[in-house]
């Protein structure tokens, strides 16, 4: 490093010259020892500050060329620096500046990839209905076709649409809570109500499979919101329909205490298989005992909505055969 071109260090030494010149004149007046001391001591002073400033700048430097090489991905931290001084100061929040932006690279490029399993998996999920439609239409195409083949053609093209219309419904859904754009409602919610509303779209489904609902429930209430938590308990309803054999029950209960109010809804089917359990939650995941044209986020959704409202959700099996969705809604926050 040329020290001539710092402006500090020229000023520096212009202040010395001059000073160290002007004492040594004073000094000859009195005496030339006192001059010749003088102006020795200044100098010595002038080449001690150009030491040490020389070894600032050189830390200076030092730091410059580890900055960049983190900011070209040579490096993941700065040169640690254990002294002490403002530019040990300076270093160390540097560092935790570059830490810090390390971490949120990180999590941008975890959202990148989540975003690309995303989108797979919707291609996935949309590809299956779809080529079913466009195998529907060619046949509808077919000039020889019975009344009875058309209308059964035409059932399979609303049932492939409504299957993409319920995953952009609930993808929909999804992202708003996951951007937190989502609003629920803080309101004392009777769990017999909300029971009922979350029932009332099965139950003519549930007379059709000679399936029967208990519910049990008592006076017992939660804050959060009616219509996602209906929504919520709905898809542990239909999950539990859709695993029970005919005649067989589900049960939803419900208690409170001063921690919590816990909700189960149970049933008597085959239960969740063990290898399922851990990722039962998780997006487009269908275990194996999927319902057929299940799209596997239903579960996914009652988690978030759960969650979204301090809220804890399991599943398990009973000891006695079938499955458990246990909701737990916190008085407090956890």
């Amino acid at each position: 490093m040329n020290v001539f071109r710092n402006k500090e260090l020229r000023t520096a030494l212009l202040w010395f010259a001059v000073t160290g010149l002007l004492l040594s004149v004073a000094g000859f007046f009195v005496s030339p020892v006192c001059g010749v001391l003088l102006l020795a001591a200044s100098g010595c002073f002038t080449l001690l500050h150009l030491w040490f400033t020389k070894r600032r700048y050189q830390s200076i430097a030092a730091l410059c060329r580890s900055i960049d090489r983190v900011l070209h991905a040579q490096d993941s931290v700065l040169i640690s620096d254990n002294t002490e001084g403002e530019l040990s100061i300076l270093n160390s929040e540097i560092q935790k500046m570059t830490l810090r932006l390390k971490e949120q690279t990180d999590l941008l490029q975890q959202d990148k990839l989540q975003l690309k399993t995303a989108i797979e998996d919707i291609f996935h999920q949309l590809r299956t209905p779809l080529t079913a439609m466009q195998l529907s239409l060619s046949l509808l195409r077919e000039e020889e076709l019975t009344d009875a083949r058309r209308l059964a053609l035409t059932r399979e093209l609303k049932n492939q649409l409504d299957r993409i219309g319920q995953l952009v419904e609930t993808l929909l859904k999804l992202s708003k809570i996951d951007a937190g754009t989502a609003q629920f409602q803080s309101r004392t919610v009777r769990v017999c109500d909300l029971v009922t509303q979350a029932a009332t779209p099965f139950t003519i489904p549930m007379e059709v499979r000679r399936q029967s609902l208990s519910v049990q429930v008592g006076d017992a209430s939660f804050c959060g919101d009616l219509l996602w938590t209906s929504e919520a308990l709905g898809n542990l309803i239909k999950n539990c329909m859709e695993h029970t054999p005919d005649g067989g029950v589900i049960t939803v209960t419900a208690e409170e205490n001063a921690l919590y109010t816990q909700i189960t809804v149970a049933d008597t089917g085959e239960g969740i298989p063990e290898a399922d359990l851990p990722q039962l939650f998780e997006r487009f995941y269908k275990g194996k005992n999927a319902a057929p044209g299940s799209i596997g986020i239903g579960l996914a959704l009652t988690q978030a909505i759960v969650t979204a409202q301090n809220g804890t959700i399991t599943a398990a099996n009973r000891p006695e055969g079938g499955a458990v969705f246990t909701v737990r809604f916190y008085k407090t926050v956890v």
